[in-house]
Parts: structure tokens; sequence; C-alpha cells
């Protein structure tokens, strides 16, 4: 297998509107709920193929989780309090959104 770090800890903290995540390698991410949202694997938020992003609606600051369930070993089906739940955030992406959000801090 892969050098892939896996979650040892998904941890939806409600009141801060954030997913912390720590993997087995030591690093932690804290992601905030709206930009996982605006952020969303999900064809609806990305596009399809490699095409520009299509537009996306204002995502409200105070948005939420609703649940969320593991999705085989590899990744997460969050639902969100607007009603998307179409994407599954692997682990490989969740740490990449968080290395991003460490870089541009």
């Amino acid at each position: 297998m892969s050098n892939q770090a896996w979650p040892e800890t998904l941890r939806f903290v409600r009141r801060k509107r954030l997913l912390s995540i720590t993997f087995d390698d030591g690093e932690s991410f804290d992601l905030p709920y709206k930009m996982l949202r605006e952020e969303s694997p999900s064809a609806e938020v990305q596009g399809h193929g490699g095409g520009p992003k299509p537009p996306q609606p204002i995502i409200a600051a105070d948005i939420g989780v609703e649940k969320a369930e593991p999705v085989g070993r590899y990744a997460v089906r969050i639902w969100f309090s607007d009603g998307h739940s179409s994407g599954l955030f692997t682990w490989a992406y969740l740490r990449q959104l968080g290395a991003s959000q460490t870089a541009s801090t």
C-alpha cells in the first residue's frame, strides 16, 4: 500500500463549526464547515471534467453538519445543513484541504 496517512480521529466540533482531524503521522487540521461545503469534491461543486467550477450559491457562515458516515475505509460523506451531501471527502482530500489552509495562513 502507499504511504498515505490515515486519520486517527475525526471530530465534528459543532460549537466551533469545524472538523478536527488528526492523522496517524501526527499532522492535524481544523477544517471549518463553511470551507468544507465550499470545497466539496462533488461534481455539483467542482464541475464535470476539467472545466471551470460552476457558479455556487453563497454559503452561510453558520452552515452546520447534520451527520457524517464513513464510506469504506477511504472517505467520509458529510450531510450539510443546506441539504448538500453528494461529496465524498477522501482522507487524502481532507489532508490536502488542511495543508492548503495552513499554507495560506
